[in-house]
């Protein structure tokens, strides 16, 4: 994945069996929020969507996860 120096672009580039695909968004308006400090950032599927969807991806926090020994 790449992006401009503006931010309202990026680009992926794929393989798909037989051959590379490349997929290019641009905004018309806003900036993409591209991980802070980072040259290289590595993504999940889900944090590759919301970066698309425009969310900032550093602001996002989960809920802990809860592990339960019995039910009542």
């Amino acid at each position: 994945m790449f992006r401009n120096r503006r931010a309202d672009r990026i680009k992926l580039l794929g393989w798909d069996r037989n051959g590379y695909w490349l997929f290019l968004k641009r905004l018309e308006a806003d900036r993409f929020a591209w991980p802070r400090g980072a040259a290289v950032a590595t993504l999940s599927v889900e944090q590759l969507h919301w970066l698309l969807d425009g969310i900032d991806i550093s602001a996002v926090q989960r809920h802990p996860p809860r592990h339960y020994q019995r039910a009542v």
